[in-house]
């Protein structure tokens, strides 16, 4: 009967017979709700994975390669050889602490350089070693030596120190020529990067003729650019053609971060040949002059005057000869008579020392060179046998 709530007889397990309670409808939900569960779980769940490790693996079969390119023979044989005349600088300063007298070594910078002669000279930038106390040099086979400062020529930014090593470990780099470059050209540059010793980076000659600055604000004049990597460290460094010669010494860079932007200089090697030479005999570059002492541009600029003021004429010179005046004071210091006013030299205009200095430049000791100058208002010109100055 519908809505009866006697329990039935039913036989139980056994053949015994008694009352089994009825289960709540909602058993029937759940088991159902429980095959779905267990279904989309099975569904769900991820596969085996494949094992992990192979117990059979070996290393892969070497490809044969065929011969290398000749460009890249070309440039490893370079390095090989060239790498063996570099030398790695770091520049020592000597410091006592404040509660000892005892003196410390404290290293300032690092650069490079490279061998230039079997006389174990080596030449650098001047800004590699300047304002050191002691230079330390290492070259290739990574034995270090004590360096002695030769020289140097600061408005070049070139400088020549001197170790004392045995034979076997002083290479000396191919010098090459730097009039017959040209624009495209492959270069080679060989120094330590950031303390990287002997670090390779390639190029092209991407300009030639370029201007940069010394160290002193003179010109330095028909540069070498180069897209070769040149970071700090690598000042100094040789720059190299494809057949391993000098070509000229790594110097600057542009570059806004102060690591390589694809622009850096070099000093052409054909002005390393002229004064390296000079700096070995007489410890500097010994500069053709007219035997005057000018008046600072700063002191000629108070006085309203355009041109190179004469200070005093030295006896026995070519401007001495040339009959050139130096200015008069009286003795109060004052100005009493104003010297010559150079203003050309060669046809060249010159307003200020370094242009007095850049006109000379390309003229020799023992020539003569025209000088224009003003005296009295008036310009008058002669010509002045130059000489050696210190």
């Amino acid at each position: 009967m519908l809505g009866d709530d006697k329990e039935h007889d039913v036989m139980r397990p056994g053949g015994r017979s008694g009352s089994l309670p009825r289960g709540p409808r909602w058993t029937t939900a759940l088991g159902v709700w429980a095959l779905v569960f267990l279904g989309v779980w099975a569904l769900a769940r991820p596969q085996q994975p494949a094992p992990l490790h192979d117990p059979h693996a070996k290393p892969r079969e070497v490809a044969p390669r065929v011969d290398l390119p000749v460009d890249e023979r070309g440039t490893i044989s370079v390095f090989k050889k060239a790498s063996l005349s570099i030398a790695y600088i770091t520049n020592v300063e000597y410091r006592r602490t404040i509660f000892s007298l005892n003196v410390f070594e404290i290293p300032q910078g690092t650069g490079s350089g490279f061998i230039w002669d079997d006389q174990g000279h080596i030449v650098t930038n001047y800004h590699v070693i300047a304002g050191a106390d002691a230079i330390e040099v290492t070259l290739a086979d990574q034995s270090s030596w004590p360096a002695d400062f030769v020289g140097a020529d600061a408005d070049k930014d070139l400088a020549v120190i001197k170790i004392d090593a045995p034979d076997e470990v002083i290479k000396p780099i191919t010098v090459g020529t730097s009039n017959d470059l040209q624009v495209g050209q492959k270069v080679l540059a060989i120094g330590n990067p950031f303390g990287l010793d002997n670090t390779l980076t390639t190029g092209v000659v991407s300009a030639l003729g370029r201007e940069i600055e010394s160290v002193t604000g003179r010109a330095i004049r028909g540069v070498i650019q180069t897209d070769a990597a040149i970071n700090p460290g690598n000042s100094g460094g040789p720059l190299l053609d494809s057949a391993g010669r000098l070509i000229g010494v790594n110097t600057q860079i542009a570059s806004p971060s102060g690591a390589s932007a694809g622009i850096s200089f070099a000093v052409p090697v054909d002005t390393v040949n002229e004064i390296v030479p000079e700096i070995i005999r007489y410890g500097r570059f010994r500069r053709a002059g007219l035997g005057i002492t000018a008046v600072e541009d700063w002191q000629t600029r108070r006085l309203g005057i355009r041109g190179i003021l004469i200070a005093n004429v030295s006896p026995d010179t070519g401007a001495h000869e040339a009959g050139l005046r130096g200015t008069t004071v009286n003795r109060r210091g004052m100005i009493h008579t104003l010297g010559d006013i150079i203003i050309k030299i060669g046809g060249r205009d010159v307003q200020t020392l370094n242009d007095l200095k850049d006109a000379l430049e390309p003229h020799k000791p023992g020539t003569s060179v025209e000088v224009t100058y003003i005296r009295n208002s008036k310009p008058q010109t002669t010509s002045v046998k130059l000489q050696y100055i210190n």
